[in-house]
């Protein structure tokens, strides 16, 4: 018998559509795919001959739960140097990914009956792992018009006696979207006003757009830095998604039990891996490979966010960041009945495949990535409007 608390648990779309479009191409169905979360760049060769030292060099037992103290140190010289923030070693713990760094914040802290404020459109994952742990999810609409920003004022409105955490993602996934850093002070403000704690998942903070800088909420103040927790990995800055390489930073308190959380569920993330972390820190080489990405994804940015506005029925707004653009097609997904049918309606008539909005709390839109080349966007996005204007006609 399968416990309660599991049963509202779903697999991930995003994973689940990127299997599918995988699937077809398999079988010689030509299809292009924006499903993918991930950079489509290779993992540097520096960063894989550096596992590869640590694997030769035996590097292949149990390490520290809370990871090796020099990955530790380098990332605790990385949050100081380049976010503003300082913390010990002691304050920072190695994880099998963001991912998981998440849910370890989430066990950790919540409880049954606690809510949390959740700005949506939502990356997938966020409202599962809250559910898993008993807590409730209040989800914060955000606006299409305001470009799906996050404002203190409008989430006011929406914390209670039992709001427990909020969760940041900025820039976000789905959306793009860049909370300003005016703005995100004042969320920040808020919640220590409140005593909400924060998790801030900066995994794309690697890509910021038209001059936007990127800030950590934990460098406004001592006190703002005692109630969040700063999330992060290595899978987008450095192409690193299958290694499963994040971590979090917080106060020691909470470091504590999550390290011990670590070592009661997975041990260590994989000691090889970390050394590859490591060398991304490290290495000189790295800073030139991120900002190469980065303007890579800004090109192809404009490139999608230009194709899109032309397709007749079609809003969207401009992305600041990330590497993903949230198209509104309510137009033509209500002519199916949902976007999930329309997400199939594009598979099949168009060979164009996107993530459906509802999957990120939004309805009527679809998530298209742009980790995949210009002729390919061009291509995709011309088979989108094909498709969707066979639907109109």
């Amino acid at each position: 018998m399968l416990a309660k608390r599991v049963s509202h648990i779903k697999p991930a779309p995003t994973l689940a559509l990127t299997a599918k479009v995988n699937q077809l191409k398999a079988q010689g169905v030509d299809i292009v795919g924006f499903g993918a979360g991930e950079p489509d760049f290779d993992t540097p060769d520096f960063i894989k001959e550096a596992c590869i030292k640590a694997l030769r060099e035996g590097k292949t037992k149990y390490a520290p739960s809370a990871g090796i103290p020099q990955l530790r140190e380098a990332l605790a010289e990385k949050l100081y140097r380049e976010n503003k923030v300082e913390y010990k070693p002691s304050e920072i713990v190695v994880t099998a990914g963001a991912k998981m760094a998440l849910f370890l914040v989430m066990l950790a802290v919540l409880e049954e009956g606690d809510e949390v404020l959740l700005p949506t459109p939502y990356w997938v994952t966020y409202p599962e792992q809250i559910l898993l742990c008993n807590a409730e999810v209040v989800e914060v609409p955000l606006r299409e018009e305001e470009g799906f920003v996050l404002r203190a004022d409008l989430l006011r409105e929406y914390i209670t006696p039992k709001t427990k955490m909020l969760i940041l993602n900025s820039p976000s996934n789905p959306t793009g979207a860049v909370i300003p850093e005016e703005e995100l002070r004042k969320i920040a403000e808020l919640c220590l006003e409140k005593n909400i704690l924060i998790v801030s998942d900066e995994c794309y903070e690697a890509f910021l757009y038209d001059g936007e800088n990127f800030v950590s909420p934990a460098s406004f103040s001592k006190e703002i830095r005692e109630i969040t927790f700063t999330v992060n990995a290595f899978s987008k800055s450095y192409s690193m998604t299958g290694w499963r390489v994040g971590y979090v930073a917080c106060p020691e308190k909470y470091a504590k039990v999550i390290a011990d959380l670590n070592s009661q569920s997975i041990s260590n993330a994989t000691t090889f891996a970390q050394y590859g972390a490591l060398e991304a820190l490290k290495n000189p080489e790295a800073k030139a490979f991120v900002e190469n990405m980065r303007k890579t994804f800004e090109k192809r940015r404009d490139l999608a966010y230009n194709l899109l506005r032309e397709i007749p029925k079609v809003s969207v707004a401009k992305p600041k960041g990330a590497f993903y653009i949230f198209p509104n097609l309510r137009h033509y997904s209500e002519k199916l009945g949902s976007d999930l049918k329309l997400a199939d309606y594009l598979i099949e008539k168009g060979r164009v495949a996107g993530v459906p909005g509802s999957a990120f709390g939004a309805e009527g839109y679809l998530r298209l990535s742009y980790c995949v080349s210009e002729k390919t966007i061009e291509e995709g996005i011309g088979r989108l409007k094909r498709a969707l204007l066979e639907l109109q006609s």
